[in-house]
């Protein structure tokens, strides 16, 4: 039995990285407005969900229990889960077919951060 008064329905499905992830709070999909969150639990409690929701965002509404929380997520996570899934050869090849490479002090360096940023933002 939980020990808050009014426990939410919690739906988190992520299926690998660089898929949308799921995430429902009794049934309602709240993803969007979600930038990160996490689960904890101790061996004797309960399941503890935090969502962090973005700046403004009106689509979540709750009642009863919650915890609100008001400074950015740590996403340091996210960041280490993408770079961890970059293959060195996908981006070695990505990077020397790139057609801003102009011969200049630096060009790799700027060439991999930008093949980066690309790939984070979907492209």
């Amino acid at each position: 039995m939980s020990s808050y008064p009014e426990s939410r329905s919690v739906r988190i499905c992520a299926p690998r990285p660089g898929t949308p992830v799921t995430i429902e709070v009794d049934g309602h999909d709240v993803a969007s407005g979600v930038e990160a969150y996490r689960i904890t639990q101790t061996v004797d409690g309960d399941p503890e969900v935090t969502l962090y929701i973005q700046p403004g965002w009106k689509g979540l509404e709750v009642e009863g229990m919650a915890e609100v929380v008001a400074e950015p997520a740590d996403l340091r996570h996210v960041v280490l889960d993408f770079l961890g899934s970059i293959d060195w050869r996908q981006l070695d090849t990505a990077v020397l077919a790139r057609d801003d490479l102009d011969g200049e002090p630096g060009e790799l360096t700027r060439g991999v951060l930008s093949q980066l940023r690309e790939w984070a933002a979907g492209a």
